[in-house]
């Protein structure tokens, strides 16, 4: 058995709320969410943590000082701790208007506040803020670069506001969020911040897209012809791409893919989660976070205290299965054993 006590093992909130509501299934609250995760377990071990977003019904961001105590004494009396969080920046598309980059700017702020306070209360004791450009692949389209400036002129002020709390921001690639929606254009878009508290969030079931060219065709890794029972070929498709991403990386989501496209209620199509245990699953999930987690030379970069996994968009009767949770935590527990470290 391992004895590696990082990187932490942590579980999402925002599966419950990602993908529900009203033209789909109902939220699942974060309070189930937390009940799950801290009753998961396997072999002794359990989760250190959870990520959080920042707009389940019951998180207020526009009260910071209140919500903050009462979402830390809820983790708390789970034996849980806070991570990463998650900014509600979507009222404010980057590439809206005047008046939508300042809605953006200010739930950054707000976020960033907030998670100030959970780590004044000790509850968070690392982690980052998630961001992304809020808006469309098309809408970046019609003009990439003048978009692209307007994305990196927006992220830097953002920057700059993180920067007064102690915060570093990550974009997370996705396929479904403009300026991020291939790896050369998020590595374009982290070029042109060029901020030190600025970084990227890898996700292993978007980036699978990433390498697929989803709605970026002429950015895809794998060839067209692509048959997925040749592992040489992604392998060498994985090197590649974590190559180029890895140096920005510094939050990480553990997922498994089927190498398909997914959208439920209002959130749009993007790369979709499966279950870890899924046989259609394309990653190895142990053996392929290696590649994000260890340089080309295969030392740990130990760029991040914790590692998440990330399943949104699942049918309410998996999430409330409490197999689900432990399959998961299975699946995290051997990443950390295979590229785990010991503090």
């Amino acid at each position: 058995m391992s004895t590696n006590n990082f990187p932490k093992l942590h579980n999402a909130t925002w599966p419950g709320v990602v993908g529900k509501g009203p033209d789909s299934e109902p939220l699942i609250p974060i309070d189930t969410m937390l009940e799950l995760t801290a009753a998961a377990e396997v072999d002794g071990v359990k989760f250190d943590g959870v990520d959080v977003g920042l707009f389940d019904p019951s998180i207020d961001i526009n009260d910071p000082k209140e919500g903050a105590k009462k979402l830390a004494d809820k983790v708390a009396a789970h034996n849980l701790v806070i991570g990463s969080l998650v900014a509600p920046i979507w009222g404010g598309p980057v590439l809206g208007s005047k008046e939508d980059r300042a809605v953006f700017i200010d739930m950054v702020r707000k976020a960033c506040e907030y998670g100030q306070l959970l780590k004044e209360i000790g509850i968070r004791p690392y982690g980052v803020i998630r961001i992304d450009s809020a808006s469309s692949p098309e809408t970046w389209a019609k003009d990439p670069a003048g978009n692209t400036k307007l994305i990196a002129e927006t992220f830097r002020e953002a920057c700059d506001v993180a920067a007064d709390y102690g915060e570093k921001l990550a974009a997370e690639g996705e396929i479904c969020w403009g300026g991020m929606h291939s790896w050369k254009t998020m590595i374009d878009t982290l070029v042109a911040v060029d901020r030190p508290n600025m970084g990227f969030q890898a996700d292993m079931s978007h980036t699978l897209l990433y390498m697929l060219g989803y709605n970026s065709p002429e950015d895809r890794i794998l060839p067209a012809d692509f048959d997925w029972s040749d592992r040489a070929a992604l392998d060498e498709g994985l090197k590649k791409m974590t190559a180029a991403l890895r140096p920005w990386t510094i939050d990480f989501h553990v997922a498994q893919n089927d190498g398909t496209v997914h959208g439920t209620g209002s959130h749009d199509k993007t790369g979709r989660h499966c279950l870890a245990t899924d046989p259609n699953g394309k990653l190895d999930i142990a053996k392929d976070a290696g590649y994000w987690l260890r340089d080309e030379n295969g030392n740990l970069t130990k760029a991040f205290k914790h590692i998440c996994w990330d399943g949104c968009m699942f049918p309410n009767e998996v999430m409330y299965k409490q197999q689900t949770w432990n399959d998961i935590l299975a699946a995290l527990v051997k990443v950390r054993d295979q590229h785990g470290w010991t503090e």
